[in-house]
């Protein structure tokens, strides 16, 4: 599964459902950082699973 995010439309959208006023320069900045952090994690998200996982414990207090 190889999906592409166009992060300055996510950016743009974002910012209007959480009334924030980014300029131009920190909506680059973010789309970048966003980018990278998408490129580091590539390799754990392309990690294959079986299709049945052991379900880990839940403690309950």
């Amino acid at each position: 599964m190889n999906k592409t995010i166009d992060w300055p439309s996510y950016i743009t959208q974002m910012s209007l459902l959480l009334d924030l006023q980014l300029d131009a320069s920190r909506q680059d900045e973010l789309a970048l950082q966003l980018t990278r952090i998408a490129d580091i994690a590539a390799p754990l998200m392309a990690y294959p699973l079986d299709d049945r996982q052991e379900v880990g414990g839940v403690w309950k207090l």
